[in-house]
């Protein structure tokens, strides 16, 4: 049995980070696929902490939240950094790219048909602040020398804005280059095209 297990909706959406991670650093997990059906009867979602998915379970460990999750993993896998110093920075890092993120799901889920235009418009206001620090640091990543699950953050959250807007790194080459830098990872490539990944949308509402 694979040793570790996912339950989440058919979608990329929150897990989509943690996939990534998982496939990069080669390991199994299990899939529990749930539909928003058997969501709304409320009995998976009675056992949530904070009533959400997705739900991890490493073990006898289970965890709610996406952050946690990724930091569970980053901790074991070893991508948070060589000391408490980078674990900082990437823990910023991490919350600069949470942010992106929540402005993003307002977007697709709020704010789609009206306010897509100003936000595209908006995004190198956001973008920069990550292109400099990735400029600055010259090794590919955001922190250090190898790659965090900050990295990993990003990098997901870019695929998603390449959908959304597929010139939005034209004017930020060390964005786009940590786009291909990361695209090429041979297990994230092979997870990338592969029919489990393909198959699931980004968004749960299908916008994109």
């Amino acid at each position: 049995m694979p040793p570790y297990n996912i339950t989440y909706f058919a979608v990329r959406g929150r897990c989509g980070v943690t996939r990534i991670l998982l496939a990069d650093q080669g390991q199994d997990w299990k899939e529990n696929v749930v539909n928003f059906e058997d969501w709304l009867k409320g009995d998976l979602k009675a056992t949530c902490v904070f009533g959400q998915l997705p739900k991890f379970e490493d073990g006898d460990l289970v965890l709610n939240q996406s952050n946690a999750i990724l930091r569970h993993l980053a901790r074991k896998h070893g991508a948070y950094g060589k000391d408490t110093r980078e674990a900082a920075l990437i823990d910023m890092m991490n919350d600069g790219v949470t942010d992106l993120r929540s402005k993003y799901g307002k977007l697709i889920y709020e704010e789609y048909e009206t306010g897509k235009d100003a936000y595209i418009k908006d995004l190198p206001n956001h973008l920069s602040k990550f292109e400099a620090v990735m400029g600055k640091n010259k090794t590919g990543f955001l922190v250090g020398d190898k790659v965090s699950f900050a990295d990993y953050s990003l990098f997901e959250v870019l695929l998603n804005h390449l959908v959304l807007s597929p010139s939005c790194l034209d004017a930020f080459p060390s964005l786009k280059g940590f786009v291909e830098k990361m695209s090429a990872r041979p297990k994230i490539k092979a997870f990338l095209d592969s029919d489990a990944y393909k198959k699931l949308p980004i968004n749960g509402n299908g916008k994109q």
